[in-house]
């Protein structure tokens, strides 16, 4: 035997290639454990509460990014328009902090207060897009090695003279960073419910019912239209969610914020992302064990789909804390003013077929991209080839009813003798349909009255062809188990240790790939 072009007796060689085979593994470890101590000692640096907006803006002072997201060290432009003299600018990075919440990134910045232009909507799509002067660009290089680490950004604008205070929300990515778990932050949601300007993709929030067909990135997040809900003004639902219906007064409490709080109280290893990054780049998977999507993950471009399915064909775990996810189909276009890309969201939803361009051009190559549900006709792919489950009902505010107790994503979970979590289903839930994926479980079968009749929402979990685990909490409200930020002040407190164990034996066996099917 040869080892490394040395003549060696075999025993001496595999006692060789055994030491050196360990000496990998415990480098791989120590890796992961480093890359893990990031997010454990950025959380042990001092927080401030002082995040939280006291008095929240009614377009005093607002702004937006020129972009959902930077890579680490990359420039970012911030466009303010503000009706007082002077405002007042300071960035945080959102996390846990032992409870305060954030950590002060960048403060002592005034700025003199412009008075930016309005736009009108566009007489055709709807389309609002700002084009205002840019009021600042933050700068994210710094000598320390540890600052701007990846996570959920946010600005907080204070008007010197009113007081009022709003925010601008973005992500810091590391795409060269390889974690166990990349979080997604659904912007395009976001988005797609934002009625900044009178108009959103919704009609029940948009001036006069007269829905956009295109919304623009290049716009603040309007205001929550809760009485209590403007807490996140300007962060989109990464705080505080859209309420565009009476009946849907829960979905004002957020979701996204509460699983950061929870996974970096925890020390989990994670990078952040929004879907323009999940749209844009094809193999963003890459270095990354499971991809979470949280809370309400509504809309998808095919690329989005396109390439969430190729991680989980290359092994990548997947993990819906989400429900109503993959529902519409959109398109991305560049901006009509900047001609920047991705910053136009498209989608036609229920007159797709008699307004889309792409249904209408007689051409049946790009009917696949008509921007209708994902199960409807011309596009037909059911969102529950992918998640397992799929959108079923709203608005639902019921307890999740565990119905695979023995299930090992249930090890070591104090459940109670009912097997309800209390509260935890909503407020749209998912539910399993026939031809979903094979070997399709059904953790938790969950009850909720309904008009005289019995609904039900579905946790799935089932294995793919290439080893990747795919797990579905089919509930938006999921993240409430897990941190009771918003409460009381939007909902009851819902936090306990069975959702927590549930979700850390969730993360570790998405993390964790099984040997695929052709090489078992």
């Amino acid at each position: 035997m040869t080892v490394f072009g040395c003549k060696a007796s075999p025993c001496l060689g595999i006692a060789l290639l055994v030491l050196i085979l360990a000496t990998l593994v415990e480098s791989a470890c120590a890796a992961v454990s480093h890359a893990a101590s990031l997010i454990t000692e950025e959380n042990a640096r001092p927080g401030q509460s002082d995040w939280v907006l006291t008095d929240p803006a009614d377009h005093e002072v607002e702004g937006y990014a020129s972009a959902t997201s930077i890579q680490r060290g990359e420039p970012l432009r911030l466009y303010i328009h503000s009706t007082d003299p002077m405002v007042t600018v300071a960035i945080y990075r959102m996390g846990w902090y032992g409870g305060t919440g954030a950590r002060l990134m960048r403060g002592g910045i005034t700025l003199p207060g412009i008075r930016q232009p309005m736009p009108t909507p566009d007489p055709v799509t709807g389309l609002i897009e700002c084009q205002w002067q840019v009021s600042y660009t933050l700068t994210t290089e710094s000598h320390d090695k540890n600052d701007w680490l990846s996570g959920m950004y946010l600005v907080k604008l204070t008007g010197s003279a009113s007081g009022k205070q709003s925010y601008i929300i973005f992500v810091v990515r590391e795409d060269a960073r390889p974690s166990d778990f990349l979080f997604q932050s659904s912007v395009t949601t976001f988005q797609a419910y934002n009625n900044w300007g009178g108009k959103s993709t919704y009609p029940s929030n948009s001036r006069d019912e007269q829905w956009a067909r295109k919304v623009s990135f290049n716009r603040p997040y309007a205001r929550s239209q809760h009485p209590h809900g403007g807490s996140g003004t300007g962060a989109g639902e990464f705080l505080t969610a859209m309420s565009i219906h009476p009946t849907r007064a829960l979905s004002t409490a957020g979701w996204e914020y509460n699983m950061v709080r929870w996974l970096e109280r925890n020390g989990y290893d994670v990078t952040y992302s929004t879907d323009i990054d999940t749209h844009t780049q094809a193999e963003f998977w890459k270095g990354h064990r499971a991809w979470l999507f949280v809370g309400h993950d509504e809309y998808w471009s095919h690329e989005m789909r396109r390439h969430v399915e190729a991680a989980r064909d290359h092994g990548v775990g997947l993990g819906f804390f989400s429900a109503n996810t993959c529902y519409w189909q959109i398109r991305l276009e560049p901006s009509l003013l900047t001609g920047e890309p991705n910053r136009t969201m498209v989608s036609y939803k229920e007159v797709a077929r008699q307004e889309d361009p792409l249904a209408l051009d007689g051409d049946p190559s790009n009917d696949h991209l008509v921007t209708v549900q994902w199960r409807e006709l011309p596009v037909n792919r059911p969102e529950h080839h992918l998640l397992g489950v799929m959108y079923g009902t709203v608005p639902v505010d019921g307890d999740v009813l565990i119905a695979q107790p023995a299930h090992p994503l249930f090890d070591g979970v104090d459940l109670p003798s009912d097997h309800r979590l209390p509260g935890l289903l909503g407020y749209e839930i998912d539910q399993v349909f026939p031809d979903g994926p094979a070997g399709l479980v059904i953790l938790a079968h969950s009850p909720y009255p309904r008009d005289g009749q019995v609904l039900y929402g579905d946790m799935t979990f089932y294995q793919a062809p290439s080893g990747a685990r795919v797990f579905a909490a089919g509930t938006i409200q999921w993240s409430w188990g897990l941190d009771d930020y918003n409460a009381p002040a939007l909902r009851t407190a819902r936090s306990g240790e069975a959702a927590q164990r549930i979700t850390a034996n969730v993360l570790r066996l998405l993390a964790s790939r099984a040997p695929s099917a052709s090489r078992k």
